[in-house]
């Protein structure tokens, strides 16, 4: 195989088109020159690598890029290892939350491990960012909620199962979750996450199932969002409760029994790295001690 083919593939797969990756080549290269080179890569296989519209692998070109990826995406780092500078690096992505609150105190015992680790953090509230930065190997490994089935192409890891929780105004009359479902059609505004992630999705597949509505929403970024609007009073948050000794000012906890908790977990690509393993197994430490009831064994 040609290498070049193999890694203006790479630039395709890892920028979701040949459109992007002829921006994000460091040398210049035309659209039509990319498209040739991976015909002929196509063609010499006897496969389709992806489809183009929209962009998505297929299975072969699935198991070309996990062989092609380790290899190109190391190269940016190739010089300084040669030269004697190398230094050891994790990039880390995911939940605003926990990269803010939970992951400082398992960092600072990975770095007491491997003093000369290098880490950078990248926080978002979107699921599909995070499964998009790895995809790109833009970040090592991340800390969010995981699914049953792993996103295709990645790894998962499930670290602790943290219960999903209505917060309303503490001046609100309502005193649980079962006086909200007996109104059938909900008329206050749910303040949550955007609707197509996955803790909203799993939070209405359950109303659903329980014969109730819930029309009116307030979409959010972060589940800190969540607590501060239901507690000005604008209307009932949906959230993550990941301190069941907690008191959040301005909101009273209403318990949502029967409804699955939020699990999360680990997302990586390939093999993890000696460095992104300890953080993961710092993390897993980490919610054994704070969350014992909680954590997840496997």
């Amino acid at each position: 195989m040609n290498v070049h083919h193999l890694e203006l593939f790479y630039y395709v797969a890892t920028h979701g088109g040949i459109s992007a990756a002829v921006r994000a080549i460091p040398y210049g290269i035309q659209q039509p020159a990319v498209s040739g080179q991976i015909g002929k890569l196509e063609q010499e296989l006897g496969v389709k690598l992806f489809d183009r519209t929209p962009f998505r692998l297929t299975p072969a070109g699935e198991k070309l890029y996990a062989h092609v990826h380790p290899f190109f995406n190391a190269l940016p780092g190739l010089r300084a290892q040669l030269s004697g500078g190398d230094v050891p690096e994790l990039r880390i992505g995911g939940a605003e939350l926990v990269l803010r609150d939970h992951l400082p105190e398992v960092m600072k015992r990975v770095r007491e491990q491997f003093p000369k680790l290098k880490f950078s953090l990248r926080s978002t509230g979107f699921q599909s960012q995070v499964e998009e930065w790895l995809h790109g190997g833009q970040v090592d490994v991340a800390f969010a909620p995981v699914y049953a089935k792993a996103p295709a192409g990645l790894r998962t890891a499930k670290l602790a199962k943290l219960p999903l929780v209505l917060e309303v105004p503490t001046k609100s009359p309502i005193k649980s979750a079962e006086e909200l479902w007996r109104q059938k059609i909900i008329s206050e505004p749910l303040i949550c996450l955007p609707h197509d992630t996955g803790i909203v999705r799993g939070f209405f597949r359950e109303l659903k199932k329980r014969g109730v509505s819930w029309p009116a929403l307030i979409e959010v970024t972060s589940i800190d969002l969540v607590a501060r609007y239901a507690a000005a009073g604008n209307g009932i948050g949906l959230n993550v409760l990941v301190n069941p000794k907690a008191r959040p000012r301005g909101v009273r906890i209403l318990p949502l029994d029967g409804f699955a908790p939020v699990v999360m977990g680990a997302i990586w690509r390939g093999e993890l790295s000696e460095h992104a393993t300890a953080a993961v197994a710092g993390v897993r430490a980490y919610a054994r001690t704070r969350w014992p009831d909680w954590v997840c064994d496997s």
